[in-house]
């Protein structure tokens, strides 16, 4: 046998190998979160949500998304969630031209207009349903942080996907949950994030 063949398949196996033992130790597992450890976090006490940047084909991903979001995030409590309608007078006050994308600069703007601590900008990367052969079902992914308003700087980045094609719809069929309960199960892990170290 060619001695170039076999150099390959040895390394072909011996890579196999190293990803299953990679993927056995949990090392895939890379954190998804990052808190500024100098941040008081306490001392946010008003957020403005900006509208969600939707990289999705629906056209209304990024309004559902922020919506309940930023009612989930009102909801704990522990921060107050300036009404939408107040961010959208502040970026049209500060003249920012695309909201969902702002800079920090504008970010100051807008926040010394509407009275915040803190802004927090958001994507949708995915929204919608996804199909595997004759399976289909929904799925969402976000990616979300936060802005200090007095420093300047990302204190916070979550990111969380929920949903999709699981083993058990492979083999027994069903379309997954509904968009609501993805979406909901989506927020819930970002706004779990922003809270718990």
């Amino acid at each position: 046998m060619n001695p170039i063949f076999l150099r390959h398949r040895f390394s072909g196996i011996m890579l196999f190998c190293a990803l299953v033992f990679y993927n056995a130790c949990g090392l895939r597992h890379l954190p998804d979160v990052y808190r500024d450890a100098e941040m008081d976090f306490a001392a946010i006490r008003t957020v403005a949500v900006m509208p969600f940047n939707n990289l999705t084909t629906d056209k209304m991903a990024g309004i559902r998304v922020r919506e309940i979001f930023s009612n989930k995030l009102l909801a704990t409590g522990a921060v107050y969630v300036l009404p939408s309608g107040e961010v959208a007078r502040g970026v049209n006050k500060a003249g920012v031209t695309d909201a969902t994308i702002p800079s920090a600069e504008e970010i100051v703007k807008i926040a010394a207009i509407i009275k915040a601590d803190a802004i927090i900008t958001g994507v949708v990367n995915e929204y919608g349903v996804v199909k595997s052969g004759a399976t289909s079902a929904n799925v969402i992914s976000i990616s979300l942080q936060m802005l200090d308003v007095q420093t300047r700087k990302i204190v916070w980045t979550a990111g969380a996907t929920k949903g999709g094609i699981t083993m058990l719809d492979r083999l027994f069929g069903g379309g997954g949950d509904p968009m609501t309960d993805v979406t909901e199960a989506a927020v819930d892990e970002t706004i779990h994030k922003l809270f718990n170290d």
